[in-house]
């Protein structure tokens, strides 16, 4: 998802203003050139890229809750949580053949 999809849809989630969503567009297209920067350095080791990656999320969730309002932060940090759930649980299942 771009940077701009991924805002809108924030703003959908959470009643964004416009300059809020701007706002996080501009650290959604920052954090997309640090990550792709990530890649490039991990030469397919996903586990350094795994590693060098969960400060940057955590450093772009920071930064989209400072321009949240309380109640958009709390909305924001309940999405995340069921999208790492998904993530874990999506993740966890696949390949056994047992």
């Amino acid at each position: 998802m771009s940077a701009e999809d991924r805002a809108k849809a924030l703003q959908t989630q959470l009643k964004l203003t416009d300059d809020q969503t701007a706002k996080i567009t501009d650290i959604y297209k920052a954090q997309r050139t640090k990550m792709d920067s990530i890649r490039t350095a991990a030469n397919g080791d996903r586990d350094a890229m795994r590693t060098a990656m969960m400060p940057l999320m955590k450093t772009t969730n920071d930064q989209v809750k400072a321009i949240l309002t309380p109640d958009q932060a709390a909305a924001y940090d309940k999405i995340q949580q069921e999208r790492m759930q998904r993530m874990q649980q999506g993740g966890g299942g696949g390949g056994g053949g047992n």
